[in-house]
């Protein structure tokens, strides 16, 4: 075990955890660098995409998804023995899968908001909703340049309206409070992340962040982990990765755009 009972209770009950470093300044920087690698087109391979989230020059946020088909070192990122063992204690699985990973990007003065929202019901092809993500600063995560914000214990309410809570001009959460239990408290809990950090959260867990108008960039590499009882689960609408499923609806999602990363104890072979 790397979590101690606390740390598991803490995420069980807030819905996050702050774990620390997972990776010296030089590992991150070197992401980073490959990061950029792949915006700009230089990396060998593609990823499945590189979109600016916001459609506004104003308000950047540069999403890549599965990053690592596009470059080796974030490849071997996915596979990371602390980050997986971490992933399957929280889960509580022996099989420890990829759903997706994602970069996203705030450049300095003009990088947008991550609006607040759920993880799972925007991944309408998989069930049910267990899956946890990695996220890893690339470069110091603050309020200040854009970090995450969680809403503590918001993964317990259920899926909100589609993953979407709402904004208000504080970039704070406007839930449709019909859809939360009477008498809770909209706990939004800051959380900062330094460069090379990790910090993990459920599927259900409610997040977003302000924009980026400091003279730093706030890049980040979220891994979602699924444990290995994830099915694909069709339900009418689709997702961006769903061409990539090989197996057929109700079976065990797996295959080689959804590499197992850890099983019984152990970093699988890749």
């Amino acid at each position: 075990m790397i979590l101690t009972e606390s740390q598991i209770a803490e995420f069980k009950d807030l819905g996050f955890l702050k774990i620390g470093r997972i990776m010296s300044v030089s590992q991150a920087d070197e992401l980073r660098e490959r990061m950029f690698s792949v915006i700009e087109g230089r990396a060998e391979n593609k990823p499945e995409s590189v979109t600016n989230l916001t459609g506004q020059e104003e308000n950047v946020v540069v999403q890549i998804v599965n990053i690592w088909e596009a470059d080796d070192l974030f490849r071997e990122h996915i596979y990371n023995a602390q980050i997986c063992q971490i992933a399957a204690e929280l889960m509580d699985t022996d099989t420890v899968r990829v759903w997706h990973d994602q970069v996203q990007y705030k450049p300095p003065k003009i990088g947008g908001p991550t609006t607040w929202h759920q993880d799972h019901p925007y991944w309408p092809v998989i069930q049910p909703a267990d899956l946890v993500s990695a996220w890893v600063a690339l470069e110091d995560a603050t309020v200040q340049n854009g970090c995450m914000s969680m809403v503590a214990h918001s993964h317990k309410w259920g899926p909100h309206k589609g993953g979407t809570i709402g904004t208000d001009e504080n970039y704070l959460p406007t839930p449709d409070m019909s859809l939360v239990p009477p008498g809770t408290k909209i706990d939004v809990v800051p959380c900062e992340v330094k460069k090379g950090e990790v910090m993990f959260h459920h599927c259900l867990t409610w997040h977003g962040g302000p924009p980026n108008r400091s003279d730093r960039g706030r890049p980040a590499i979220a891994v979602h982990y699924m444990p290995g009882h994830v099915r694909y689960v069709p339900e009418g609408s689709t997702h961006l990765v769903e061409h990539n499923i090989e197996v057929k609806p109700g079976e065990i999602l797996k295959g080689k755009h959804f590499p197992t990363v850890w099983e019984n104890g152990h970093v699988a072979a890749h």
